[in-house]
């Protein structure tokens, strides 16, 4: 994740394909990313990023069918909004402050899973 200093405007990373998803990792990913395909789900793991406590990483992922998979450390707090059928799975903290990765799931068929390291 690149990190932000204040004064900075936020770098947005989009991605785009028709058929395929996509597989992403912190490392190379901005403050906030956007994923979007025809038919394709984001396989995303951020355990390898130090998020610092009180920010929030945001991710969006629009797509017609597909989901997405979330990889996370333990003490992430993931908020999953936008308009999809599926489900939302997550076992993780639900109280506020913290670390924070925040999921906008736009499709037809697809949930969201999210898996704790």
């Amino acid at each position: 994740m690149t990190k932000n200093s204040a004064g900075e405007p936020r770098k947005t990373d989009v991605r785009v394909s028709l058929i395929g998803g996509h597989r992403m990792a912190g490392a190379t990913l901005h403050e906030r990313t956007v994923a979007a395909s025809l038919i394709g789900g984001a396989d995303i793991d951020l355990t390898d990023v130090d998020i610092p406590d009180g920010a929030e990483l945001r991710i969006t992922k629009v797509s017609l069918i597909g989901g997405v998979s979330l990889k996370v450390a333990r003490d992430v707090r993931v908020e999953v909004h936008g308009l999809r059928l599926g489900g939302v799975q997550d076992e993780g903290p639900s109280e506020p402050g913290g670390p924070t990765v925040r999921i906008d799931a736009w499709g037809l068929l697809g949930g969201v899973t999210v898996r704790r390291a």
